[in-house]
């Protein structure tokens, strides 16, 4: 069965997580993805844990070219022109001192999509300033929203505005496909995507509440605003269960498993909008009742009343528990450093076009001739010129 983007060619020319994230998506949907390397060093997440790259490289051809010489630069507009997309994160305006700006590549292929990843956007007052994630989930309100009441701000301890960006990213550009290829628009665009604004978007309506109630989102923790109870509570054994029960009859379900019917006549839990005003007096009862029974104990009932909790777990939880071995959420990638290296299968899952992962992240420049020959009909001798002069 074929994957979806089969026959799409994506000049890769961004780099670290946003980047990698990005063409990983697009790789694993069956596109021609060309990662564009420094020379000698290459993508930055080769610097990382090994495994960033086995896994945010995969799918991918390495090829090496230095962007800084004219003959690269040369290089990468003639691999422009036969490509779907072009997408990078460098510094705002760096591809235009090289040449190498969207009108410049129209010249060569007016049906080029340019995707523009950067920290604060193409334009603005800030769109100099470098734009790492953790400045972004800094800004965007996350970190002032994220943590206990009594605690400082809390920045995730992953990548998220990257990731968050690079999955917008993905799907602008099959916007931007389908405008071109189906609607018949037959030419390319600017995306111009910011970290920022993606995850600005996932944070619900704070702009709203702020400008019209003036009211500022408080750190609530495992809270919520909305409903209650809702938290992380401890067992008896040490671990933790998350519960959400978010609507009446959850909520009923939920007390009866407690065995303690008498909260849905209680005054004050008698609807959403009392328990969330009684949420320290409910969530201390549950704890309460959570806390005498081990993690086991407390998901035996749970699951027979079918109430909406689950344990936290951790990576080796997830790995030993049978629904997500069912599901083949971890795959085993043949890899010549490591034998194998486990890591998230490719998701969604699709019934007609399967997504899928064709290796692991590969050595630096490993495609550089294969490329330059399939893409650009270049003889070997052209290319040992290149390399001569330190272009590749």
């Amino acid at each position: 069965m074929s994957r979806p983007l089969e026959g799409i060619k994506v000049l890769d020319l961004t780099r670290l997580v946003s980047g990698g994230m990005y063409g990983m998506q697009l790789a694993d949907a069956g596109a021609d993805v060309v990662k564009v390397e420094v020379p000698g060093r290459g993508d930055t997440l080769r610097a990382w844990n090994p495994y960033w790259w086995k896994i945010y490289g995969r799918g991918k051809r390495s090829i090496t070219v230095d962007l800084t010489k004219q003959r690269g630069q040369e290089l990468i507009r003639k691999l422009a022109a036969e490509a779907d997309v072009l997408a990078e994160n460098f510094f705002v305006g760096k591809l235009e001192s090289w040449g190498l700006g969207p009108d410049d590549l129209w010249k060569v292929n007016p049906r080029l999509i340019v995707v523009r990843i950067s920290g604060w956007g193409q334009d603005g007052p800030y769109r100099d300033r470098p734009g790492f994630g953790t400045l972004v989930e800094a800004m965007s309100g996350f970190a002032d929203m994220n943590g206990f009441p009594d605690s400082p701000p809390l920045a995730p301890p992953q990548p998220l505005a990257d990731m968050t960006a690079a999955l917008q990213g993905v799907a602008s550009t099959m916007f931007a496909l389908y405008h071109r290829d189906a609607l018949g628009g037959d030419k390319g665009q600017v995306i111009d995507l910011a970290l920022y604004e993606p995850l600005f978007t996932m944070l619900g309506p704070q702009a709203a509440r702020y400008l019209i109630e003036g009211k500022k989102r408080p750190r609530l923790g495992n809270r919520s605003e909305n409903s209650a109870p809702r938290n992380i509570y401890p067992t008896s054994d040490g671990k933790w269960v998350a519960i959400s029960a978010s609507t009446q009859p959850m909520y009923e379900r939920l007390a009866r498993a407690l065995e303690r019917e008498d909260l849905i006549t209680d005054e004050r839990f008698r609807n959403n909008e009392t328990r969330v005003e009684y949420h320290d007096a409910l969530d201390k009862i549950v704890a309460d009742a959570i806390g005498k029974h081990s993690c086991d104990e407390n998901m035996e009932r749970f699951n027979t009343g079918g109430v909406t909790a689950s344990p936290v777990y951790d990576i080796e939880d997830i790995l030993s528990d049978p629904h997500f071995q069912a599901r083949n959420l971890v795959r085993h990638v043949p890899d010549s450093d490591f034998g194998a290296v486990p890591m998230q299968g490719a998701f969604p899952r699709m019934s007609e076009t399967p997504l899928d992962i064709a290796w692991t992240g590969p050595a630096l420049g490993e495609h550089t001739e294969k490329i330059l020959d399939e893409w650009l009909s270049m003889s070997s001798p052209e290319i040992e010129r290149l390399r001569t002069e330190e272009v590749l």
